[in-house]
């Protein structure tokens, strides 16, 4: 393989930008963050990025540094806080080397306001992250407008 090529970022056809390498990770207890993973993959690969969908507890940090944009997923637990047992972690040894990464963030939840997604893209914000909206939250199961707007999410990931 010639050198030119190990350097060379991918293009999609017609002069379309380069095609992003994307990372989709989440963590799921009910199934409802996972259908939102499957569905902004979806996305994603519609527009030509080069995708994949892992658990949380599948990647590491250092996996997910090696991608040019990286959606995390975690519903909303208890008091309105990410999952705490690996989202949680994960997203702590994130955010001390997120500076300038290109992020999306996205969960389901079954009760109060969004709290937890707010206080999240606020944190990721601070820790420098280039955050894709303030994140994307689904009441419960996508269905209906919610798997459209999962679909677009992951478009739009693969646009930035």
């Amino acid at each position: 393989m010639p050198l030119w090529y190990l350097s060379h970022k991918p293009t999609s056809y017609k002069g379309e930008p380069p095609i992003s390498k994307l990372l989709v990770t989440y963590w799921s207890g009910t199934g409802n963050t996972e259908k939102m993973a499957e569905l902004i993959t979806e996305g994603a690969k519609a527009k030509g990025a080069e995708v994949d969908c892992k658990t949380i507890s599948n990647v590491t940090v250092e996996d997910a540094l090696g991608y040019d944009v990286v959606a995390i997923g975690s519903p909303s637990m208890g008091a309105e806080v990410l999952e705490e047992n690996e989202v949680e972690p994960f997203v702590e040894e994130y955010e001390k080397q997120a500076k300038g990464k290109k992020l999306g963030i996205f969960g389901s939840y079954g009760w109060g306001d969004g709290e937890w997604m707010r206080n999240w893209a606020e944190r990721m914000q601070s820790s420098g992250a280039r955050l894709l909206d303030e994140g994307l939250i689904v009441h419960e199961t996508p269905e209906g407008d919610d798997i459209e707007k999962c679909r677009d999410f992951g478009a739009r990931l693969a646009a930035i």
